[in-house]
C-alpha cells in the first residue's frame, strides 16, 4: 500500500484535474479538498474518486470550469445553479457567497441545485465555522440509481443524504458530517477494495437479506445500503430529499438518472457575532465541552470523543506519517491519470 506525503498527493489530484480541462485555480480548489478529506481520515471522499470523475467527465456529465448562477437573491435567501459544475469549487462559491450574505443579515439560506459530487460537505460546516458561522446543510444525492433503502424497502429508493452540522469550537470545529446509511457509498467502495467487510447492518443484498459483503453492493451493482437507526435515519434521509431536491429545485431520486454523481444542498449559515448579543457563545461552548468530557469513561473507552475530534486526530497523524492509499485505488488513481495522457513519472 503506498503512503504519500500531503504536498505530493495534491500534486498528482491537481494534475489529474488539470489534464480534466480545469484552470489552475479549480484544480488546486478540487486537489486540495480531495487530499483534506483522507488527511481526515474520510478516504471514502478523498483521492480516489477521481477515476469516478474522469469517468464522468468522459459521459458529459461533470463540466470544468463552469459558472455558478445566481438563480434567486431575495435578502437572506440566495439560490444557485452549478449546472454540473465541479462540486467542490461550486459548492465552495456558494457558501462563501452565504456567509458573505449572513455578515449583512444576521443569516442566509442557501440553495446549491445540480453540482457534480460536492466531496466530503463537511469541509463547508469547516469552512463556515471559521468565519464564526454555525452551518447546518441537508444534501442529496441523485443521477444514478438508487443506492439506500428506504425503511422497511428491500430495494433502493434514496442516496446516502449526508447531513452536517458545525459550531464553531475552542480546538477546531464542532463537526457533524454524517451520511443518513449506516455508511456512505465511498466506504463500501473502499471495503471492497480493501477486501474487507463492512459492518453489519451497512447492506441488504439484491434480495433484501442483510450481508456484510460489499461485493453485493459494489459489484452486482444490487442490493442496497441501510439507513442508521432504523426509522429515524431514514425519516432525516427523506427530508435530506425533500429539503435538497423537491425544496431547493434540485435533481432529485426518482428523476432519470444519466450515470453521474449530482447533489443538491439546502443549508443554513448564521452569523454568531449577530446573535451573541451577550457575549458568551464561545465561553458557553467550552462550558458544554468540558461537561461532557467529564462523564465517566465506558468499559473499553479511554477518552470521550466529540464531533470533529476523530478527524483533527487524523490529520495529526497522517500530516506526520502520510496518507495511505490502498494498493487497488491507487491502480485506479494511476489508470486514470495514464487514460487523461499524464507521464507516468508524473504519476509516481
Amino acid at each position: 500500500m503506498p503512503v504519500f506525503a500531503e504536498a505530493r498527493l495534491r500534486e498528482i489530484a491537481q494534475a489529474i484535474v488539470r489534464r480534466m480541462g480545469s484552470a489552475p485555480a479549480e484544480a488546486g480548489i478540487v486537489a486540495d479538498h480531495l487530499v483534506r478529506a483522507n488527511l481526515a481520515g474520510h478516504d471514502s471522499h478523498g483521492v480516489g474518486m477521481l477515476p469516478a470523475y474522469v469517468e464522468m467527465l468522459g459521459k458529459g456529465l461533470l463540466v470544468p470550469n463552469q459558472t455558478l448562477q445566481t438563480v434567486l437573491d431575495f435578502g437572506a435567501l440566495l439560490v444557485f445553479e452549478a449546472a454540473r459544475g465541479f462540486g467542490q469549487r461550486m459548492a465552495a462559491e456558494a457558501v462563501d457567497q452565504a456567509i458573505a450574505r449572513a455578515r449583512q443579515t444576521g443569516a442566509c439560506v442557501l440553495a446549491l441545485r445540480n453540482s457534480a459530487h460536492i466531496g466530503r460537505v463537511g469541509t463547508y460546516g469547516e469552512q463556515a465555522a471559521a468565519a464564526n458561522m454555525a452551518f447546518l446543510s441537508f444534501t442529496n444525492v441523485t443521477d444514478h440509481a438508487d443506492i439506500a433503502a428506504p425503511y422497511g424497502s428491500a430495494e433502493a429508493r434514496l442516496g446516502t443524504n449526508p447531513v452536517v452540522i458545525a459550531v464553531p469550537g475552542p480546538e477546531g470545529p464542532l463537526l457533524l458530517d454524517m451520511a443518513t446509511t449506516t455508511i456512505a457509498a465511498g466506504k463500501a467502495r473502499v471495503a471492497h477494495n480493501k477486501g474487507e467487510p463492512v459492518p453489519p447492518g451497512s447492506l441488504i443484498d439484491a434480495a433484501g437479506n442483510p450481508t456484510t459483503d460489499p461485493a453485493a453492493f459494489i459489484e452486482a451493482r444490487a442490493g442496497a445500503l441501510q439507513t442508521f437507526g432504523l426509522h429515524k435515519g431514514s425519516g432525516i434521509a427523506v427530508m435530506c430529499e425533500l429539503l435538497a431536491g423537491a425544496v431547493a429545485g434540485g435533481k432529485r431520486a426518482g428523476d432519470p438518472a444519466e450515470g453521474g454523481i449530482v447533489n443538491s444542498m439546502f443549508g443554513v449559515v448564521v452569523d454568531l457575532a449577530r446573535l451573541d448579543t451577550e457575549g458568551r457563545v464561545a465561553s458557553s461552548v467550552a462550558g458544554a465541552l468540558a461537561h461532557l468530557r467529564s462523564a465517566r469513561r465506558a468499559p473499553g473507552f479511554s477518552e470521550i470523543l466529540l464531533p470533529g475530534e476523530p478527524e483533527r486526530q487524523a490529520v495529526a497523524a497522517r500530516g506526520a506519517a502520510g496518507i495511505p492509499v490502498d494498493d487497488r485505488s491507487w491502480q485506479q488513481i494511476r489508470d486514470a491519470g495514464l487514460a487523461l495522457g499524464l507521464p507516468a513519472e508524473a504519476l509516481d
